[in-house]
């Protein structure tokens, strides 16, 4: 592969100018085909296999009426003080708010909180819901403006109003200025790395194309591979970040190279046969990671993860030919200027002070066990909180108090019970006499431990379905709330036999409850699928058992302190203060999944680029403890800037109010955090100075049925007339450790 690579690097330098037209065309093409296309579908939740979503299916078919998957709002009222929101005025008031919402845009649905008794013991508060015809991502400004404006107007006349649900939340939009944001941190420390505003520019140049051609491409194939526009989310946020890495990853070689007297077209095709084909494979380690989230059967996520492959996959092919290009325009400018007019020798001077990278590889080379004891345990101790993770969706209880969401869920709480915030739609269907079944069913399950309180059922028009609601006692995000879920499904077979009818339960909190358990129930064969093909892949590339062992378990070591330090903050309420946590409560379910297939990727690409530099130095010649420093001298510097640079652009996201993207900002600044700085910079290099040249044992056997991808160059080398260049079949044999 380092053959190929080096030629496709030469080729491209020397057809420069016609590489970057070819891209520019391709970037260009890309946006007018998604100006051309079809509006992207909107967003469209599912879950196949589950039992809400069997539920939800029947209630679209059977019960159109019902808007099953029309956007809802609750709208509460409660009066002035000392005043009946059941008499006189006060009535008066809300049923005119009832009548004015009902005739707003896109309005289904307003019920009557008298004729459905929604109104508190006290008399002084009452709610009704309301639903529309289409779906919250459907609503139009118009028919947001009229809920508002009928609110206002009561809320002019003295009452308590407040609001809540899909239909009044407005939409998170990740995107725009935290990708600004990530891209100026991202400039500074590439100047910072490089010294040169050439070099600093190349990385951010190329991931920027990469990322538009990703992100047009998906706006332009939107309609007809039902991708919705935030598809393109986790794209965006995985393209700009590993573009930026490879490119850098290259760059830095180049410089290298040059540095060592290589003519400009030499030292381009070099860096791309030895730095591209680590690109190669630390890419290939993140679309198995992205697109392992097929596994986990939510549509969404798969579409998501394959939409983000793709985008890497075209990352990996700029860098590959875009970037030597660039160097071919840009020749010695890559350097630092009072470096462009020095010889080899002068760059390459022995007596200059050494690296902060090559001291440190040092230190750990003296001290391996210490370092890598503090290491682990120090980990270990941030993952404890992980065994306590509790999954679940945010909900209204948990957004900002000064928010009119949170406001109606307080309201709801206190009057009616927390159970109302979060009632569970239980569907009843029977071929006839489906609302007799569906009263026995109501008093049945009225007498289940837990339950506050059972709606009268209604049934369609056909007679076949109808639907009650359950009111728990608990709220939707407490743990006793899911404990009755499976409660009323573990008896609604003997309660169906009884009455000759199907039960299923659903609603937004069910759903939350079976989406939380779909993914925990996906998240040990998903992590075992990435793990193991990285495991094979990482084997090709370094020859080696221990090594990729190594890179697997450190990942997983820094994944879990990742968690336990996410659970310890927005579970528990640890420097939630800080962080600016309004409510702790569970961790957001595609948090761990999301994270481990994010950090994942980033993890191996830190892994190959600053391994591949040792085991390249070590094929060379060079002793087990020379490899480390030559990996850290070389590498050391380029993977602190990408880490710096990702760790910063997650950390935008925590000062947004949302608390999902908080979390998530959060807990991926604190994994890469933890993953490149302790695991690869203190755990890798520990632990292969304490195996010596075992850490690159590989038995003949495996070495012989394993194909040669040539990663570090080996052949290319010897192509090339280096010399230093061992025979490849020599020391793959286990070696005492320390030798």
């Amino acid at each position: 592969m380092a053959t190929f690579l080096y030629k496709l690097g030469r080729l491209a330098f020397r057809r420069r100018r016609y590489v970057a037209l070819l891209w520019v065309v391709a970037l260009a093409g890309a946006i007018f085909a998604s100006s051309a296309a079809p509006s992207p579908p909107e967003d469209s939740f599912s879950m196949p296999g589950t039992e809400s979503q069997k539920a939800f299916d029947r209630l679209e078919k059977n019960f159109p009426d019902a808007s099953a998957d029309g956007a809802s709002a609750r709208v509460v009222i409660r009066a002035p003080e000392g005043k009946k929101i059941t008499e006189g005025q006060p009535k008066s008031e809300v049923d005119r708010l009832v009548a004015a919402i009902g005739k707003g845009p896109q309005v289904s649905s307003v019920d009557d909180p008298y004729a459905a008794k929604t109104v508190s013991k006290d008399g002084s508060t009452v709610y009704t819901s309301v639903t529309y015809k289409v779906a919250a991502t459907e609503l139009t400004d118009e028919a947001r403006d009229a809920l508002t404006k009928a609110t206002d107007t009561t809320r002019d006349a003295g009452f308590t109003v407040e609001t809540g649900g899909d239909a009044v939340m407005a939409e998170q939009e990740m995107g725009g200025s935290a990708e600004l944001i990530g891209i100026a941190i991202s400039a500074v420390v590439l100047i910072i790395t490089f010294g040169s505003m050439v070099a600093a520019g190349m990385p951010l140049l190329t991931a920027i194309i990469g990322v538009g051609i990703g992100i047009s491409g998906i706006a332009a194939l939107g309609s007809v591979l039902d991708l919705s526009a935030t598809t393109s989310t986790l794209a965006m946020m995985i393209g700009l970040a590993v573009g930026i890495d490879y490119a850098l990853f290259i760059v830095s070689r180049y410089r290298a190279e040059i540095a060592e007297g290589r003519e400009p077209e030499e030292a381009a095709g070099r860096a791309t046969g030895t730095a591209g084909s680590a690109v190669v494979f630390a890419g290939l380690t993140v679309v198995v990671a992205l697109s392992g989230l097929s596994i986990v059967n939510i549509p969404i996520l798969t579409k998501m993860g394959l939409a983000a492959a793709a985008t890497v996959v075209i990352a990996v092919l700029i860098a590959l030919t875009m970037i030597p290009a660039l160097l071919g325009f840009a020749g010695r400018k890559v350097l630092r200027r009072k470096d462009r007019k020095k010889s080899a020798s002068e760059l390459l001077d022995p007596n200059a002070k050494p690296k902060l990278g090559t001291r440190w590889a040092r230190f750990v080379l003296r001290h391996p066990l210490s370092v890598l004891l503090v290491a682990v345990l120090g980990l270990g101790a941030v993952a404890v909180p992980a065994a306590s993770l509790e999954l679940g969706l945010p909900d209204e209880g948990t957004s900002a108090p000064d928010t009119t969401q949170r406001k109606a869920y307080d309201m709801l709480s206190e009057s009616f019970g927390a159970g109302f915030n979060g009632p569970l739609m239980v569907t009843v269907s029977k071929d006839s006499d489906v609302a007799g079944a569906a009263k026995t069913v109501g008093d049945k399950l009225a007498k289940v431990d837990g339950v506050a309180a059972v709606t009268p059922a209604q049934a369609n028009k056909a007679g076949d379905t109808a639907i009650l609601n359950v009111i728990p006692k608990t709220g939707p995000s407490d743990h006793e709330t899911e404990e009755l879920v499976k409660s009323i499904r573990s008896t609604a077979d003997g309660i169906g036999a009884d009455t000759g009818s199907e039960i299923l339960v659903t609603g937004q909190t069910a759903m939350t409850i079976d989406f939380s358990q779909t993914l925990d129930d996906a998240l040990l064969p998903y992590l075992g699928l990435v793990v193991g093909l990285a495991f094979l892949l990482l084997m090709l590339v370094f020859r080696s058992v221990l090594v990729p062992l190594k890179a697997a378990l450190g990942f997983l070591l820094s994944v879990a302190a990742a968690l336990g330090a996410v659970v310890a903050v927005f579970q528990w309420g640890w420097l939630a203060d800080i962080v600016g946590v309004d409510q702790p409560g569970p961790i957001m379910s595609m948090m761990p999944i999301f994270m481990i297939g994010v950090v994942f990727g980033l993890a191996m690409d830190y892994e190959v680029f600053l391994v591949t530099r040792m085991r390249e130095a070590y094929v060379h010649g060079a002793r087990p403890g020379e490899s480390v420093v030559t990996g850290f001298t070389h590498g050391g510097r380029v993977v602190a800037a990408a880490a710096i640079i990702m760790i910063s652009v997650f950390s935008g996201f925590i000062m947004e109010n949302d608390d999902m993207i908080k979390m998530m900002g959060f807990g991926l600044a604190i994994a890469v955090l933890f993953d490149a700085f302790v695991v690869r910079m203190a755990i890798v290099p520990a632990v292969l100075a304490l195996l010596g040249k075992s850490a690159w044992w590989l038995p003949r056997w495996l070495d012989k049925a394993l194909p040669n991808v040539d990663v570090e160059g080996e052949k290319l080398h010897r192509n090339l007339g280096d010399t230093g260049t061992p025979d490849a079949e020599t020391d793959r044999e286990l070696a005492p450790v320390g030798r």
